[in-house]
């Protein structure tokens, strides 16, 4: 009896179990049995005893040579093979897709630079099991590199691919733009702007993010740092309209990116509908000319009016109480400790040493402290060459006063498409690209620091960051049973007494916020700690026997939390080999 193997020219071989035997003094051949589909190790162990071997006891013939941090890979990366993006990258040649892959995967497991990223993949200084599974071999910076500038030029092709996934004809779209500073000085795009992360010293890129209504991300646009928030509007309407081929859309964005300018200019143009917000300014206008009386709003929170100023649009007030009292206590804060400062210039120009004087001097250091509160509206100043008076505007301050809470929603929507509510619900629905910049910028992806001096590979790197966004975004719902996440939005939303209300969080969720643990008895993750706890499944490398180069892998068994994570998502780590 002995195994024989039959090589395929296409095919992996056939193992076949077979014996010999005389018939009328012909030696004959017959098949028992196929043991193709048996594990190796359990074929060779077959062998060994057909063979008259003398089998040793398990501890002494298996040896574990290798064991790598698994079950977090198996997570991420059985997430995009399943939700499909492995096919959307098949646009690219397949070893950039591989290393594409592998680069997306290790930015959630653990964003850092590319060299980084080779030294977790090469078997020598291997992080954990990715490169193995994606039998990457060995990997380079800059063969790394190289796999960017190929997911560049493939990124108008994965973007219309993801549109026709997530947008069709009628939906809404949400933009919104963001900034994050950069190192070095060499880059092009690299320009001195308003920098959102307070970093004013430094150079920055700013990036938009295209999402559908429910925040998942469709496509991004990397833009010079000084770039003004509404000229990049031009460039979503030409990708939605032409790349995108999509006729019918409703753009969502904030008071200043859709601006009047642009809806005249770019929106109304292309035929794209809009809802976005009134600035302060506009706001005092409706005000001034009676189209709606803030006492009004003291007893109910939205009202929808119309202005000739707008025509053909829909303007819906909204005022949260709430808000209206923080903004209160803001401001007489910002007053406070600008008079605070104010009086600490005043007591320079009074002392006897080192006195501070001169009409200009004295204004300078005044511009600088009312400029960093914005309170220069609230205060009448007087400078002198040797002294400083100032006092409250009262009439301004009760005036932006009336207006604290309040909010317009401009729409070109019909009330037959979009009910009022639902415009607020929708406005307030820019906090999922919030949540994306959030979880890209600092939380999760961490985009920065970004140290590329070549425009491609800034582009690129954006890119990639948003593709690793639409993995983790696609992992939270399945995950959040087990995750801080409220895995209860529904009720959530029907809980508040009305649109212009405060979000809130389900009772299951706040409930497992207070015992930091689920209803199941398990302790309550972050999206962080779970794939670090998933981590510990290990993909052990295991040889049969010393004298053997025969090796196979195993992996650990999952505890009942990582068990439970892997049915979440609906995958099997075993299978992500």
């Amino acid at each position: 009896m002995y195994i024989s193997k039959i090589p395929n020219r296409t095919s992996p071989p056939t193992y076949l179990l077979r014996e010999s035997y005389r018939d009328g003094g012909k030696v004959k051949t017959r098949t028992l049995t196929n043991i193709t589909n048996w594990p190796e190790a359990k074929r060779e162990s077959l062998r060994q005893v057909l063979a008259n071997k003398r089998m040793v006891p398990i501890d002494q013939s298996l040896t574990v040579e290798r064991s790598l941090p698994h079950g977090h890979v198996a997570a991420v990366l059985g997430t995009l093979r399943k939700i499909g993006l492995d096919r959307v990258l098949g646009i690219l040649p397949a070893r950039e897709m591989a290393l594409i892959q592998a680069m997306i995967v290790n930015r959630v497991l653990s964003p850092g630079s590319k060299l980084n990223v080779a030294r977790d993949l090469n078997a020598e200084t291997a992080a954990h099991s990715l490169g193995i599974v994606l039998d990457l071999g060995n990997v380079d910076e800059d063969e790394l590199y190289a796999a960017l500038d190929s997911l560049l030029e493939g990124q108008p092709g994965i973007e219309k691919a993801l549109s026709r996934r997530h947008l069709k004809d009628g939906d809404l779209v949400l933009y919104d733009l963001t900034s994050t500073y950069f190192e070095g000085k060499k880059c092009p795009i690299a320009k001195r702007g308003y920098s959102r992360d307070g970093k004013k010293d430094k150079l920055q890129i700013v990036f938009g993010l295209l999402c559908n209504s429910e925040g998942c991300p469709v496509a991004v646009e990397v833009f010079e740092g000084n770039t003004a928030d509404p000229t990049t509007l031009a460039t979503q309407i030409e990708k939605i309209a032409n790349r995108f081929n999509l006729n019918r859309i409703i753009l969502v964005g904030d008071r200043g990116m859709i601006t009047s300018a642009r809806i005249t200019q770019d929106l109304k143009p292309a035929g794209l509908d809009w809802i976005t917000a009134l600035k302060s300014t506009e706001i005092q206008s409706l005000v001034a000319n009676d189209r709606f009386q803030p006492s009004l709003f003291d007893e109910r929170r939205l009202a929808e009016i119309t202005s000739p100023d707008y025509p053909g649009e829909r303007l819906v007030v909204c005022r949260n109480p709430d808000l209206a009292v923080l903004r209160k206590k803001k401001r007489l804060e910002l007053l406070a400790v600008t008079e605070q400062k104010l009086e600490k210039i005043q007591e320079a120009t009074q002392r006897t040493r080192a006195r501070l004087n001169g009409r200009d001097k004295i204004a300078l250091k005044v511009g600088a402290v009312i400029g960093k509160y914005k309170m220069a509206k609230h205060f009448e100043v007087t400078i002198t060459d040797d002294n400083l008076s100032w006092q409250r505007k009262e009439d301004a301050i009760t005036k932006e006063g009336l207006l604290d809470g309040f909010y317009v929603i401009r729409t070109s929507v019909e009330t037959e498409v979009i009910a009022t509510n639902a415009v607020v619900n929708i406005y307030k629905s820019l906090s999922g690209v919030e949540r994306a910049f959030r979880s890209i910028k600092t939380v999760d992806l961490k985009v920065r620091p970004i140290f590329h001096h070549l425009t491609k590979r800034v582009k690129a790197h954006v890119f990639l960051c948003m593709l690793a966004y639409y993995v983790e975004w696609h992992m939270r719902p399945a995950l959040a049973p087990l995750l801080f996440d409220d895995n209860d939005k529904t009720a959530a939303k029907a809980s508040r007494p009305d649109p212009v209300a405060p979000s809130t969080r389900s009772k299951e969720a706040l409930d497992k916020a207070a015992r930091k643990q689920t209803e199941t008895g398990f302790p309550v993750q972050s999206f962080r700690s779970l794939l670090t706890n998933l981590a510990t499944v290990c993909y052990n490398t295991v040889r049969m026997g010393a004298d053997t180069t025969l090796t196979f892998p195993v992996i650990t068994k999952e505890t009942s939390l990582q068990s439970k994570a892997f049915r979440l998502l609906g995958i099997n780590p075993g299978a992500i080999m």
